[in-house]
């Protein structure tokens, strides 16, 4: 089933030449189907690229899904138009009286920061309170994961050495997991971050369980409170040349970085780099659509939160 997205959306023509089965809100208005009803937090710089890359995977489920994008309203943008926001973003005020199946925050470059210092840290604390009894299942992306973890469960993030920068194997802890059913016992992800969080904390806490781990990446996938929240450490959903871009900035920025770990063959950045995690990447968030939000989510939206 398709992905119900605004009619104008500049992600809808990148979509459709890669025959992703999208449905805009013309065609949607003569369906009598109760679509899932996805909440989108876009904390990344390039908004419109992350929204490819999040439609990309979610379309991959017989679910039909309406996404709705948000960003913060305590922060401006300096990498997306206004207009562009304008037309396709709301903010938390206006949707914070309604119910959504599902919600995603995405990662944001603001590692270098304590939480308290973002800009827009009440605002973010807010939506994920909110979140406690208005969304059945909240999927955290690296950043993002990394705040929610910090917010919801008191686990601390910790510099590292150097960038985790790359394409990383790892491993399945439990295969009984919905989560990641179908998948392999090991396969690959990419991540992007300047901290992590330790296995040894998370472990001490009962509502949490590791389900994927790297020895080189460390914790990756996190399940709290039964599937409540779910928290990816890495970016299982970027594209082929999201590494090589932002390789490409930040040595033209000067800064100090690594070619991306595993991910060009014999480490030539003059050669095109293969994705060796996209079908995981897809099952991974067909999995969340189907047994943590589909699956959880009362029929009557305005039920979510009730019987938990």
């Amino acid at each position: 089933m398709p992905i119900k997205i605004p009619n104008n959306l500049p992600a809808k023509k990148i979509l459709q030449n890669e025959n992703i089965f999208i449905m805009d809100e013309n065609r949607a208005i003569h369906q009598d189907i109760r679509e899932l009803q996805i909440l989108i937090l876009n904390l990344m710089p390039l908004k419109q690229e992350t929204e490819c890359q999040l439609l990309r995977v979610l379309s991959n489920s017989p679910l039909q899904t309406e996404v709705t994008f948000m960003s913060p309203k305590t922060y401006t943008s300096k990498n997306t138009s206004q207009e562009h926001l304008f037309s396709f973003y709301t903010t938390f005020d206006k949707v914070c009286h309604k119910k959504f199946d599902g919600m995603i925050i995405t990662g944001a470059p603001i590692e270098h920061l304590e939480f308290e210092e973002v800009s827009y840290w009440d605002e973010l604390k807010a939506i994920m309170k909110w979140s406690e009894h208005n969304v059945t299942s909240t999927l955290h992306i690296c950043w993002g994961a990394q705040a929610g973890l910090y917010y919801h469960y008191g686990i601390k993030k910790h510099s590292i050495d150097k960038k985790m920068f790359g394409v990383f194997n790892h491993q399945v802890l439990d295969p009984h997991t919905p989560l990641v059913r179908g998948f392999d016992e090991e396969f690959f992800a990419p991540h992007s971050r300047h901290t992590t969080v330790k296995r040894e904390d998370i472990i001490k806490n009962e509502k949490l369980e590791i389900i994927a781990e790297s020895e080189e990446a460390g914790v990756h996938m996190v399940i709290g409170d039964d599937g409540k929240n779910i928290f990816i450490t890495g970016h299982s959903e970027y594209d082929a040349h999201t590494l090589k871009n932002e390789y490409l900035r930040d040595v033209s920025k000067g800064l100090e970085i690594e070619i991306p770990f595993n991910y060009f063959d014999g480490d030539d950045v003059e050669m095109r780099p293969r994705n060796t995690w996209k079908a995981h990447a897809h099952l991974l968030f067909s999995n969340w659509l189907n047994y943590y939000v589909y699956q959880m989510t009362p029929y009557k939206i305005e039920e979510v939160g009730e019987f938990e």
